[in-house]
């Protein structure tokens, strides 16, 4: 049998997963970081991406999109708080599209008074949703 952790991943609205996981992948700005049980301690922050958890015994995998936060590590318990966590069952094509489509049109037609850092976060966080979709698709295929 496997050696399994807790995994926790919380957002600022509500707890989206708890329970027991073989593997975690998370998408850290340093690059992903892959945790298995019994990890040195340790924190990051994460950025949007998608959160890929595998469950112990029949190693499937849970996905989860965040839009950015941290990951803390223990050698037993990994916690994710999340700025915005969604179940990747729950993602919606056609609103991170639209989301994407008014964050580049907003890029492109730049204003002074437009909080050009905001553009540019929203954009990373439709285009990572899209990704998520796309991994979904895969999953399911």
């Amino acid at each position: 049998m496997a050696t399994t952790m807790h995994v926790d991943v919380v957002s600022g609205e509500e707890a989206i997963y708890s329970g027991e996981a073989e593997f975690i992948v998370a998408p850290a700005y340093e690059g992903e970081i892959g945790v298995y049980a019994r990890h040195a301690p340790m924190i990051a922050l994460i950025k949007a991406g998608t959160v890929r958890i595998t469950t112990p015994g029949k190693g499937e995998e849970v996905l989860l999109f965040v839009s950015g936060g941290m990951i803390e590590v223990q050698p037993h318990n990994v916690t994710v708080l999340a700025d915005t966590a969604i179940r990747g069952a729950d993602l919606d094509e056609a609103k991170a599209l639209e989301a994407k489509q008014r964050a580049e049109e907003a890029l492109v037609n730049r204003q002074a008074n437009m909080d050009y850092a905001k553009a540019e976060s929203e954009l990373a966080a439709a285009v990572a949703q899209l990704a998520a979709i796309q991994k979904m698709r895969k999953k399911t295929h």
